[in-house]
């Protein structure tokens, strides 16, 4: 399944704070695109909008021409959006192929099969697909609590795909990560979209990652949209680089 999505004049205020400005941005089926920008110019509140954790103040947020604003986490969900968390967000009691399952019984309103008497069953051969998409299936058995960060948050984004979305939100994939394990982190996902061909938006500060992966790129600056291009043009772009990116990657090679 891909999915359209459209952001269209979406504000939202936190008191006097304008966290979005009427921004209007356009995320073509299949694509895969960074949203950056300095702490604070909106870039988590831009994902909590789309994924229904908080309410607009107004705008439209448009899926497949569905107008989805205000809705639901658990609409939002059902319909195609899926999110993993800068923080993982993770059953530390079960083990890896538990904690699939559970999403996904709980995504199909069956979560009354984790009392019988064989949980796994019902959900097992999407939980060792999606295991074997991640690169987690040694660690089917493993507690969540007991994984490394890194594969902690490969099975944050296991538990977004276990349900099938058409767009999937990553915020800041690596975040917290050494060098080798941030590179191990963003080639699985680049691989999974190459795979998949899914709708993909991430956050991410590491801008060597940003130029490498990204088709597209978005840079929003005090909750609007300072600049939407390719790699190539966000970095010679004079006035990103003023706000954000500062000389290093100006005129740079790709």
């Amino acid at each position: 399944m891909t999915a359209h999505l459209a952001i269209a004049d979406l504000v939202k205020h936190f008191g006097g704070v304008v966290a979005t400005d009427h921004v209007t941005l356009d995320f073509p089926p299949g694509s895969l695109t960074a949203v950056i920008g300095p702490n604070g110019a909106g870039k988590s509140t831009l994902f909590n909008l789309i994924t229904g954790r908080i309410r607009p103040d107004g705008g439209r947020v448009l899926l497949d021409g569905t107008d989805i604003a205000g809705w639901s986490e658990t609409a939002i969900v059902a319909r195609g959006i899926g999110r993993a968390f800068q923080i993982a967000s993770l059953f530390p009691s079960f083990t890896v192929a538990e904690s699939l399952a559970a999403a996904i019984l709980a995504h199909r309103r069956q979560t009354h099969r984790m009392l019988a008497r064989f949980p796994l069953a019902a959900a097992r051969g999407r939980a060792d697909e999606v295991m074997h998409l991640v690169g987690l299936d040694a660690h089917a058995d493993r507690l969540a609590q007991h994984l490394s960060h890194g594969d902690q948050k490969l099975l944050d984004i296991a538990l977004a795909l276990a349900l099938d979305p058409g767009v999937l939100l990553l915020d800041e994939p690596t975040a917290g990560m050494g060098r080798d394990e941030r590179w191990q982190i963003i080639e699985t996902v680049h691989r999974l979209w190459s795979a998949r061909r899914m709708t993909m938006i991430f956050i991410e500060h590491d801008m060597d990652i940003v130029f490498k992966i990204a088709q597209s790129v978005r840079v929003l600056k005090f909750g609007r949209v300072l600049a939407e291009g390719t790699p190539a043009e966000i970095r010679d772009n004079d006035e990103v680089i003023a706000a954000y990116l500062g000389t290093r990657y100006a005129k740079a090679a790709p």
